[in-house]
């Protein structure tokens, strides 16, 4: 096979820690050559002692930009010259561009579930949704259903130490969109399923129920599903949760996290090169259920 690397190539990539399960260097690679673009996407493994170091040499070394896992989003967002409306609002980062030296970091994780939904045939937009979890998935997903025109979202959570912090977010997103957002605690079942009676989609953001955990579910109360309720949930392995399976026998519409992540890189891929990720041939070599 022809060597496609040059001089002339375009350096993207990931940094997280662990990064070497992760697909996105072959879904950002596979596109790179479907379009003809001189980039190349790699992964380093590079946990928050490391970061600020780390990133400071791709700034030498001209990287165009860069996604971020687990565990670099909230510290990369204090090492961005600029932060996209979404971002500053988390306080977290997953999609960086480099400009000359100037980094604006942006999150994605919630335009891929915005559009995910779309996919899957739900337009959200005046809607109103329940919220399972207030960890990275599930905050990038409120803050981006509420800066896309939802009308309601309920946020239930643990009461864990992180609660005030939830707070603050709420009311940040309460301040900066149109969106009326509340958070409850995840044990007032009461709260929950009023919430749930009134609302058009409930979304879990947790890792309950993700493999190998697969008998996790947060809804106990199978009169909480209706034929008219939409339920999603961020985890795709495995592919089916018990979340999403009891959803569905009791006559839901439903999906999972899976294109939630396609959409996440093929937001960032815009961001670096100006082009439209061919989504639907990722989605058939990497993404097929």
């Amino acid at each position: 096979m022809e060597a496609r690397i040059t001089g002339h190539t375009v350096l993207t990539g990931l940094l997280g820690s662990p990064v070497a399960h992760s697909i996105s260097p072959m879904m950002h690679n596979e596109s790179f050559r479907r379009l003809g673009l001189d980039y190349a996407y790699l992964a380093f493994n590079v946990g928050t002692e490391n970061l600020k170091t780390a990133v400071e040499g791709l700034k030498v070394l001209g990287i165009r930009g860069f996604n971020l896992t687990m565990p670099d989003k909230n510290l990369m967002a204090e090492y961005c010259d600029h932060l996209s409306p979404a971002a500053e609002i988390i306080g977290a980062v997953n999609t960086v561009v480099n400009e000359n030296g100037v980094l604006t970091g942006h999150t994605t994780d919630g335009i891929g579930y915005m559009q995910a939904a779309k996919d899957a045939g739900f337009d959200l937009t005046g809607k109103t949704m329940t919220l399972l979890g207030g960890g990275g998935a599930a905050t990038a997903i409120c803050v981006q259903a509420a800066l896309d025109g939802l009308k309601e979202i309920h946020v239930f959570n643990i009461k864990d130490p992180f609660f005030p912090r939830l707070q603050s977010l709420v009311e940040r997103i309460n301040e900066r969109t149109g969106c009326k957002v509340t958070l409850d605690n995840l044990a007032d079942k009461a709260a929950l399923k009023s919430a749930v009676e009134n609302s058009h989609i409930l979304t879990n953001g947790t890792s309950v129920g993700m493999s190998p955990n697969t008998d996790g579910c947060l809804i106990e109360d199978m009169s909480l599903f209706r034929p008219d309720l939409i339920v999603s949930d961020v985890i795709y392995n495995p592919e089916e949760t018990k979340l999403l399976r009891l959803a569905r026998e009791h006559g839901c519409r439903t999906f999972n996290g899976l294109y939630m992540l396609l959409y996440q890189g093929a937001a960032a891929f815009k961001l670096w090169t100006g082009q439209d990720m061919p989504v639907d041939v990722i989605k058939e070599k990497y993404f097929t259920r």
